[in-house]
């Protein structure tokens, strides 16, 4: 009797790792994505305010800072696809650094399609 139990026990037991596992594994994709569009949405609003008047340097060094810390953000993400054969980390660029609307509009959807639309403008 003990010789069934013991194995089955051990199957339970690494069955039970891997879904906690794979439970972990998708929370820490949910706030990576969540870090990223709230990210993201920092920088949009400091552009979006920078573009509203004429900033002086410190305005533009506060909108370069929030794009870097959207850059790092991204980087555990940076292969998931966005559409357009894009990856997040292309479109990503794109927007920020070449003021690309349409890639802009990607990573918002990207945004919006993982559940936190709200956290971009």
């Amino acid at each position: 009797m003990l010789k069934a139990v013991v194995p089955a026990l051990a199957l339970v037991a690494v069955t039970a790792g891997c879904s906690s596992s794979e439970g972990g594994d998708e929370q820490r994709l949910t706030a990576q994505r969540e870090n990223y569009c709230t990210q993201l949405g920092a920088w949009q609003e400091a552009r979006n305010a920078a573009g509203t008047d004429t900033p002086g340097p410190s305005g533009y060094d506060v909108v370069g800072a929030l794009a870097q810390d959207a850059f790092l953000a991204m980087r555990p993400l940076r292969d998931e696809t966005v559409g357009g054969g894009r990856t997040l980390a292309e479109a990503t660029v794109a927007a920020m650094n070449n003021s690309d609307s349409e890639a802009e509009g990607r990573v918002v959807q990207y945004c919006d399609d993982v559940g936190f639309e709200t956290l971009t403008r």
